[in-house]
């Protein structure tokens, strides 16, 4: 019975020894033949034993292919090898569409393995920074297989849909009008500043590598192997370092350089020069201590500036905004140097005690959110906001003067107060907005609520919240670690009563800054409670329902 062959298609990435797979080196030792371009069978003599070769020039592709075919359905093992990636630009293509002319089939034809490599891309890419962190492509230059005009083309629509664009075979000793053309479709789309990186024989013994921008990239060497990267708009340049964030638009919220940093939050502005300044009118860095009280400075909302008799008009007004769209008459293009687009995520709320919206709050909800942001109310009593923006202290100042209170959200502190019989027992909102002027938006290891209710009647069901605060005959009752959800839920247990009202405040500060403190991260207050035993003097008893249930899938 005659041998089936068998073709090794192999990758062996940029050209060092180091960076071949280890499967791309045994398929070569077990390869009978050798198949490839002259300059890549030199690149891996290394490997090479005895092993018959067969090397071609360039722009022979089809021929090897062909060859390769013939050699393996004469039972021989044939590598057939491709720099950076076979499946880019490389061998594997061609293979399959010879093998496809001649009726192969898996199951009855020579067997095939495609081997996997380093691409250009990526192992350029590693020598210039961290350029390909988004949406990118790779286009090649070389119109030996492909019309210009289709490369053109493809070249347009990268340019104007943002990619970050990997340039192969950018330019030839015969061919040179390509990489001349790209540049002039690139600028009509592109800020000449564009970060690019130019990357010849990559991880090679003549290995090259200069950053530049767009309007100067043929002012330096470039040649059939060089790889090009063009950055996007938002690409920058950091230590020498192409930079590409890892997408246009940041999640951020206020006071967020307090919060303990989350996948969408950041280290430094230095570290992410797009960040959301943090310095004051005068340009020098504020201390935490000193946002919290600016960002806390105007949070009491004003009385309403306007008659009961406006308000159907008013309401309508803000009605027709929230369906308002803005339109460009002019075809616009991100650029690079233009302010990158955050969501500026934030809460809002008339006040601690007064949970009436004003028709203006809502006018001016439906402006700062517009037809791209979103509102969404929660159960704190809140509106959250996310709101997409380059100009985040316009729209505190907007939220500001119409009297709102704002709030960061995430791994914060809240407080949520009753209204306190729409402010008919007033004796005790005082307090209420002292915590939240003294500890609302405090960063923590886990979200936490503060629950204060003004009569013994806790109708806002202050004992369902982490810190649970109820004022009754002239003094407050306090309770802690509630676990508010869940089917082992249960409210928070009674620590003390009669606390005086000037012993308040401070009492809780001391609570929140010790669990503050000693929490892990992602640790609910209830269970930091149960696991250090006893806070401030008060002691943690188990009050966890005493029936067996399955454990949730959530782990809750």
């Amino acid at each position: 019975m005659e041998q089936k062959g068998k073709l090794f298609i192999v990758g062996f990435g940029p050209g060092h020894f180091e960076h071949i797979t280890a499967r791309a080196k045994e398929a070569l030792q077990e390869s009978d033949m050798i198949i490839g371009y002259k300059t890549y069978v030199e690149l891996i003599q290394g490997l090479i034993d005895d092993q018959e070769i067969v090397s071609t020039g360039m722009t022979e592709e089809v021929s090897r292919a062909q060859e390769a075919v013939k050699q393996a359905e004469r039972g021989r093992k044939v590598a057939v090898i491709s720099s950076g990636d076979a499946g880019v630009y490389g061998m594997a293509g061609l293979v399959f569409e010879v093998l496809i002319e001649k009726g192969w089939k898996e199951e009855t034809g020579v067997a095939v393995e495609i081997i996997p490599g380093i691409s250009a891309i990526n192992s350029c890419a590693s020598l210039l920074g961290a350029p390909v962190m988004h949406d990118a492509c790779t286009i090649s230059l070389s119109d030996h297989l492909t019309p210009w005009s289709l490369i053109e083309k493809r070249v347009e629509a990268a340019a104007q849909a943002d990619f970050v664009i990997a340039l192969y075979n950018p330019k030839s000793g015969r061919r040179t009008r390509q990489i001349v053309e790209t540049q002039k479709i690139l600028l009509k789309y592109r800020d000449p500043k564009t970060p690019v990186g130019l990357v010849k024989s990559a991880y090679r013994e003549r290995q090259q590598v200069v950053i530049t921008n767009l309007e100067e990239m043929l002012d330096h060497d470039i040649g059939m192997l060089t790889t090009v990267i063009i950055g996007n708009s938002s690409t920058f340049l950091y230590d020498g370092k192409m930079i590409t964030p890892r997408g246009y638009q940041r999640k951020y919220t206020l006071n967020s350089e307090k919060q303990r940093l989350k996948p969408h939050q950041r280290l430094s502005r230095e570290a992410e020069p797009w960040a959301l300044s943090q310095e004051d009118e005068t340009g020098e860095s504020q201390t935490g201590n000193e946002r919290k009280e600016s960002t806390m400075a105007a949070l009491l909302p004003p009385k309403s500036k306007t008659d009961a008799n406006d308000s159907l008009e008013l309401a309508l007004e803000a009605l027709g905004m929230v369906d308002k769209e803005e339109r460009s008459a002019e075809k616009s293009f991100i650029t690079a140097g233009q302010p990158i687009e955050s969501i500026f995520e934030l809460a809002v709320s008339p006040g601690v005690a007064n949970k009436r919206f004003t028709p203006e709050q809502m006018i001016t909800l439906a402006e700062v959110v517009g037809s791209n942001g979103s509102m969404e109310y929660t159960p704190n009593h809140q509106i959250v906001l996310r709101i997409p923006t380059t100009d985040p202290d316009m729209v505190t100042e907007k939220l500001h003067s119409a009297g709102f209170l704002l709030m960061p959200i995430g791994d914060v502190l809240t407080v949520k107060a009753c209204d306190f019989c729409d402010g008919e027992k007033a004796e005790s909102i005082p307090y209420a907005e002292e915590l939240q002027e003294r500890l609302g938006g405090m960063a923590l290891p886990k979200e936490m609520n503060i629950g204060f209710n003004g009569c013994g009647m806790a109708c806002y069901k202050a004992v369902m919240e982490d810190i649970g605060i109820v004022y009754r005959k002239g003094k407050f009752d306090l309770f802690l670690g509630a676990k508010p959800a869940g089917r082992t839920a249960h409210p928070a247990q009674p620590v003390a009563e009669g606390i005086e009202p000037d012993q308040l405040v401070d009492l809780v500060a001391d609570i929140i800054e010790f669990y503050q403190e000693k929490g892990h991260p992602n640790e609910r207050f209830y269970k930091f409670f149960k696991r250090v035993k006893e806070i401030k003097g008060f002691k943690h008893q188990e009050i966890v329902p005493k029936i067996k249930l399955e454990p949730a899938p959530c782990g809750e």
